[in-house]
């Protein structure tokens, strides 16, 4: 509120609402000498009827429709298991920018995983839960070439490893949730001088295996109906009847 001066205590310094006329004289005040409420706000100048009155009043709260039924339905966990999938790829020389020369000496190996850009697809078949994935790591490798110490030379190499994993899962079917969470890196690793098939088709030790160690935790449920007795029974009783051909999936590409 703003400050009232001494002349006027009812005049703010932030304006009145109504002329000195609408304070309690005249025909036009609001405050008529035999009534105890007020007049129309159209006296003050004022065309929002909320400046003059404020009985408001909430609207009245409708009720949800009761429920027809005293069972509920809630995720029954089928299983969880604390998994590991390993990507892995072997690089060779030639992939790397600039190529690193055949016989080259590996002074280092830097691979960089790029957590935010994982790609994974998990889907469920009886009994399994089946996860296939890609990584994306950035190779960054110093080297000599061949017959020198000097000068160390790097190439860099930007790509995806992928990974696989199937998981039992006793009990899972084909219909049921997955929950995993994000996956976290226990173990890198980088090995040069494993054998390649060069583009001539002879077998070389120029290339460098790549091996990423991920861990998570996989967590199948299943929705089932619980009855006031604490009785449980699936929502789908056919969810696990076997087919007659196996389940074949193909996954969207990264």
């Amino acid at each position: 509120m703003g400050n009232f001066s001494k002349q006027n205590p009812m005049h703010s310094n932030w304006g009145s609402a109504c002329s000195d006329s609408d304070w309690g004289m005249g025909n036009d005040s609001r405050f008529g000498h035999d009534s105890k409420f007020k007049k129309s706000c159209k006296v003050c100048k004022s065309h929002d009827a909320s400046a003059c009155d404020c009985n408001f009043k909430a609207p009245a709260r409708q009720l949800a429709a009761p429920l027809n039924s005293d069972c509920v339905l809630v995720n029954s966990v089928v299983g969880s298991k604390a998994v590991q999938k390993v990507a892995e790829t072997t690089l060779p020389f030639t992939a790397f920018t600039p190529a690193i020369p055949a016989g080259s000496t590996i002074r280092s190996v830097s691979v960089v995983p790029n957590l935010a850009g994982i790609t994974r697809n998990t889907t469920i078949i009886r009994d399994k839960v089946v996860n296939i994935g890609l990584i994306p790591v950035t190779v960054t490798v110093t080297f000599t070439a061949p017959g020198t110490t000097t000068p160390v030379l790097t190439a860099t190499l930007a790509t995806s490893l992928p990974f696989q994993e199937h998981t039992d899962f006793p009990g899972a079917c084909p219909e049921d949730m997955i929950v995993e969470p994000p996956l976290t890196i226990e173990g890198i690793f980088a090995q040069p001088g494993v054998p390649v098939i060069g583009p001539t088709g002879l077998v070389t030790a120029n290339a460098i295996l790549v091996k990423i160690v991920l861990r998570t935790t996989i967590t199948v449920t299943r929705q089932v109906i619980v009855d006031k007795h604490g009785g449980i029974c699936d929502v789908n009783e056919r969810r696990c009847e076997t087919t007659t051909t196996p389940t074949t999936n193909t996954l969207p590409a990264p």
